[in-house]
């Protein structure tokens, strides 16, 4: 580990962490997911650091840290059976990045070695979206005695929510951000996605109409403020409980493990983009900061065509 010339900071690496953490939540405003993980990551560098030099470290000695300080975090995380995949290690280093340019920005330590780490570049899958009959039959079935719960609410609800997910491409996430406040819904709705990104989206009638059908059996008061989505005992409802939806009516139709509340999102964009719809329209519509996330649509597209020519086409 190289030497730092910098005067000692009587600030601790806890509280720049903590106050790093706070950025996160506060300023940042990144998913609760994100920062968990990047706290998670950061602790264990932390750790690593303390443990590689062999005494307490301080934000000199953070800023002193050689590219192969950095390389040996990086392949210690990679090493043994519980070595993380190259996608979790390249987040990783993104949120080691930012960690150091937060000390940098309010300490003034900088670091120019983590400049130079580059990580692995993750191989990312196709999204898997379902078939368009696959999705008739989810939506079907999620309205249907093919949904197990005996309460009629809890059915309603289950078919609302499919309908926001697939036929308007919400997450998870934005759709149980939904107030009570956010009704009537109207042909359109104002969603703030991840990194505060905000966008409105087109709600066709159909799913109107399925939330005032939950909305009306409904046996919890809806308030402004309060979510629109209940669980069985009146809580706010939480993503476990769509996921276990999920995993019950595919099993039920015989729908493969990727069909998943996602997997709704990505059918979404990729029967859009199947119907003509141009890139930058989808991008818009899925709350998509870069264009380069949406275009891994054209791959499924394509990859779908080639399928239906090698099955169809007379020479194939």
């Amino acid at each position: 580990m190289c030497k730092t010339d910098k005067k000692p900071d009587k600030t601790t690496i806890e509280v720049a962490f903590n106050k790093f953490i706070q950025h996160l939540c506060a300023e940042r405003r990144l998913s609760d997911h994100t920062t968990k993980a990047y706290r998670r990551d950061v602790i264990m560098f932390i750790n690593f650091i303390t443990e590689h030099v062999g005494r307490p470290i301080g934000l000199p000695d953070l800023a002193g840290l050689s590219i192969r300080d950095f390389r040996s975090y990086l392949a210690f995380r990679r090493r043994g059976k519980t070595g993380i995949s190259a996608a979790s290690l390249a987040r990783n280093l993104s949120a080691l990045r930012a960690f150091f340019r937060y000390i940098e920005r309010n300490w003034d330590f900088k670091n120019d070695a983590i400049s130079l780490i580059q990580g692995p570049k993750p191989h990312k899958p196709l999204p898997r979206p379902l078939s368009i009959e696959a999705s008739r039959q989810l939506i079907d079935a999620s309205g249907s005695t093919l949904n197990s719960s005996p309460r009629q609410w809890v059915v309603a609800r289950d078919q609302a929510l499919v309908l926001l997910m697939y036929g308007a491409g919400l997450r998870i996430s934005e759709t149980l951000s939904l107030k009570g406040g956010d009704l009537p819904l109207g042909d359109s709705i104002a969603i703030t996605g991840k990194g505060n990104k905000a966008r409105m989206v087109p709600l066709l009638p159909i799913i109107g109409d399925a939330v005032s059908a939950y909305v009306q059996l409904c046996p919890y008061a809806l308030k402004p403020d309060g979510p629109l989505f209940f669980g069985v005992r009146g809580g706010p409802l939480g993503p476990r409980n769509i996921q276990k939806t999920m995993q019950s009516l595919r099993t039920a139709l015989g729908l493969p493990r990727t069909t998943t509340p996602h997997a709704l999102r990505h059918s979404f964009a990729t029967h859009l983009l199947a119907g003509g719809g141009d890139l930058r329209t989808i991008q818009e519509l899925l709350g998509h900061a870069s264009l380069k996330s949406t275009q891994v649509y054209t791959d499924v597209d394509a990859t779908g065509l080639m399928k239906v020519h090698a099955s169809a086409h007379p020479r194939a």
